[in-house]
């Protein structure tokens, strides 16, 4: 449903993770909800909510909405009580188009080394008004940038402006599928592609104008 539903450019990141999740019949039976819920490291939709800032909302004792970063707690957990259900998942209206990569082992049916998602505002000049970036797949929990989205705004957008220092404060993940300093490369490559590519929507929408 999320990859086929008319969504606007601020959900290009989410509909590009849904394409990825395993094949069709996982994607079939498999919920936006569920893949939260999971709290896997490696769970595609995660890096995405959280540079959607969506919040989850949650129905028991009291309902509530909590943003998706605090809805994690760590690996394979949440803040979930016993007695208490993910009901909806919010995103608010904002200005910006988003963007998703991902690295495994092959190119389908694979489950995620890295991941990076993006939610980049552009104005005409090529000058970042606002930007999110979360990394998946590389910690006990997906985390946002906020190092790097500090230094990118106001800045032209350009590739080269990301680097290491952005990612120190992640903890990476060292198991049978990679190592913690090679997930710690891939997701900077990632997240410099991720830039890359949206480098060229701008310069293509300002050459069609």
């Amino acid at each position: 449903d999320i990859v086929r539903a008319p969504l606007p450019p601020l959900f290009n990141g989410l509909q590009a993770a849904a394409r990825e999740i395993g094949g069709v019949q996982i994607q079939n039976r498999g919920t936006i909800a569920g893949n939260i819920c999971t709290a896997s490291p490696a769970g595609d939709c995660i890096p995405c909510l959280l540079a959607l800032d969506a919040e989850v909302e949650i129905a028991g004792r009291a309902p509530r909405r909590i943003n998706a970063g605090d809805f994690l707690t760590g690996y394979r957990t949440t803040c979930l009580w016993p007695d208490e259900m993910v009901t909806g998942i919010r995103v608010r209206k904002q200005a910006g188009r988003s963007a998703f990569r991902k690295l495994g082992a092959r190119r389908y049916l694979v489950i995620s080394i890295a991941m990076v998602a993006a939610l980049l505002d552009v104005d005409d000049a090529g000058k970042v008004r606002a930007a999110k970036f979360a990394v998946g797949a590389c910690a006990a929990t997906a985390q946002r940038l906020p190092l790097l989205e500090t230094a990118l705004l106001g800045q032209r957008l350009e590739p080269a402006l990301v680097s290491p220092a952005h990612f120190a404060h992640m903890t990476e993940i060292d198991d049978i599928r990679a190592s913690a300093r090679y997930r710690r490369h891939a997701a900077l490559e990632l997240t410099r592609d991720i830039i890359a590519e949206m480098v060229a929507q701008t310069s293509v929408e300002i050459s069609r104008d």
